[in-house]
Parts: C-alpha cells; structure tokens; sequence
C-alpha cells in the first residue's frame, strides 16, 4: 500500500469519526474515547504526509547546501 493509499484510508476514518461525533449519539467515555483516536489517526496522517513531501523534494544539487 503506497503513502497515498494510507494517508486517503487514515482521512477517510478521521471523516467517519468526525460524523459520529457531531452526531452528538455517543456516550460522553465514547466520544473521550473517538477524540483520543482522532489525534492518534491525525498523528499518522501526519507522518504519511511528511514521507510524501519529503520523497517529492528533489535534492540540492551539489555545492547547494541549506542556508542556515
């Protein structure tokens, strides 16, 4: 599975969370439970989306080092 595939199945879950907790049907230890599992998913959407970026970075070409 590439990072694409993992970053578009990890937004779509944090999609599905987002609606059952504007639902407003969960139990308030549910709902504590869905936002500890949101900031998990956004944490690994996160990482995906920075492995993206940075395999899409060429780098420097020689003598072209980053200004500090």
């Amino acid at each position: 599975m590439s990072s694409v595939e993992r970053l578009e199945g990890l937004i779509a879950r944090l999609e599905r969370a987002a609606e059952q907790l504007r639902s407003g049907e969960l139990s308030p230890d549910a709902a504590a439970t869905m936002v500890e599992d949101c900031a998990s998913l956004a944490t690994q959407a996160a990482a995906e989306l920075e492995q993206l970026t940075r395999a899409e970075v060429p780098a420097p070409a020689p003598g072209q080092d980053t200004l500090l």
